[in-house]
């Protein structure tokens, strides 16, 4: 099959190269080491049997249709997670549009007008404990014997563990993150925790202190711990720079404002700004803190870059998909 990759948002557009596929169901927030046993699965059918891999995943994520007003750190936002799926070597994301009017469709209604009607799948590979339809009426087992009725495959992945016995999961990384234990989230994602966003204009604090910065807003649901991180930074022509980056609300420079992701990049001064770029994370170096003057946070920064200096000179790629997303 072709290693064009494509993202849909409507099953109108599905090509007719891409019926008849084998399609991974599930949110994969943050595609980790869990989520990719599922999605290994799904590309090694579609590979014996020379049809399309796709991914089935939902947009916006159902706990913000569910419980709008609870914030929920998304660990990779749409365009991420098609990154990486894109670099699993998947053909396509269908990113079906999630609301109430959907999540009331019966099981049998979305295995007919999703699964049938608008994918056309000979396959189905899901984790375990994959539920669908109005009050997840629809289960593993159900699934199974609507495959065996309609003609298409099914698999199901059993959870995931780590190398110490635990169960991979969103809430893990997401917990690490908040704790600013980027290496603890990288070991259960497979590849380092990575950020999209575009380049905007700051303030230009960092050009008086000799520490000019690529500043990127991230979503306001991001929990990552403020603090002082050794970094990549890829350009859209997929150039990569190491650097050492602050995420947080600058405290010594600002009193208040939204949290900034601001990015120092070792030799390299040419202006990005309204570029498209990812930030991998590769150490935590300290926590953000407020300095008595600017000349003791440039001292400290000075540290703070040795150091991130040192930790980049020594990584190397977790997997595969760690070398495609940040090497």
């Amino acid at each position: 099959m072709s290693n064009r990759f494509t993202r849909i948002t409507d099953l109108k557009d599905l090509p007719a190269s891409l019926r008849g596929g084998v399609v991974a169901i599930g949110n994969f927030d943050g595609v980790h080491r869990g989520h990719q046993s599922v999605l290994e699965r799904a590309m090694d059918v579609a590979r014996k049997n020379d049809v399309p891999a796709l991914v089935l995943t939902f947009e916006p994520h159902p706990r913000s249709v569910f419980q709008p007003d609870v914030p929920l750190y998304r660990i990779t936002p749409a365009p991420m997670r098609a990154a990486v799926l894109h670099s699993e070597g998947f053909n396509a994301v269908i990113e079906h549009p999630f609301t109430r009017d959907f999540a009331g469709l019966s099981a049998d209604e979305f295995i007919h007008s999703v699964l049938i009607d608008g994918l056309g799948i000979t396959h189905a590979v899901t984790g375990f404990d994959f539920h669908f339809g109005k009050n997840r009426q629809g289960g593993p087992a159900y699934l199974m014997e609507e495959g065996e009725r309609y003609g298409f495959g099914v698999t199901l992945v059993d959870a995931f563990r780590d190398e110490g016995a635990e169960v991979v999961s969103s809430s893990r990384i997401r917990e690490a993150l908040a704790g600013g234990d980027v290496a603890d989230a990288a070991s259960l994602l497979g590849y380092r925790y990575t950020v999209e966003a575009d380049v905007s204009r700051g303030k230009q604090l960092g050009r008086t202190l000799d520490y000019p910065t690529a500043n990127m807003v991230l979503p306001s649901g991001n929990l990552l711990c403020h603090g002082i991180y050794a970094v990549r930074l890829r350009l859209p022509g997929g150039a990569i720079h190491d650097g050492v980056a602050s995420f947080g609300l600058r405290p010594t420079v600002e009193d208040a404002g939204a949290p900034l992701l601001e990015t120092h990049l070792f030799g390299f001064d040419e202006e990005i700004y309204g570029a498209t770029c990812r930030v991998s994370f590769f150490g935590f170096l300290r926590p953000e803190e407020k300095f008595d003057s600017l000349e003791l946070l440039k001292t400290q920064m000075k540290r703070d870059e040795e150091e991130a200096r040192t930790l980049l000179a020594n990584v190397i790629p977790l997997s595969r998909l760690d070398k495609a997303v940040a090497f």
